[in-house]
């Protein structure tokens, strides 16, 4: 899909790279045993933020499409890309330098 902030440029797709998978994303994290009440309250407070429509703009103008998740879904989206990515590595044999 392309981007807002660059729509001349074609997708991997469209640049005839159709298997190519890989997106960026960014979350928000704090630490372990962050008590629940806190992160529902950042949660919240974060989704506020992003919905504004000045937000929307800046986001849009980066390229970017706020999503909002929830903790537990950025907790299963950060298992998945790990999991994911780990084989890629693996297979690929890369390492630390």
């Amino acid at each position: 899909m392309r981007t807002q902030a660059l729509p001349d440029v074609p997708s991997m797709t469209e640049a005839g790279y159709p298997d190519i998978e890989g997106q960026g994303w960014l979350a928000f994290i704090v630490p372990a045993g962050t008590p629940k009440e806190i992160t529902t309250l950042l949660h919240r407070e974060i989704v506020k933020i992003i919905a504004l429509p000045d937000i929307q703009e800046r986001f849009a103008a980066l390229g970017f499409d706020p999503v909002g998740n929830t903790p537990e879904q950025a907790a299963a989206k950060f298992r998945t890309e790990n999991a994911k990515w780990g084989k890629v590595i693996r297979a690929a044999a890369i390492r630390v330098q």
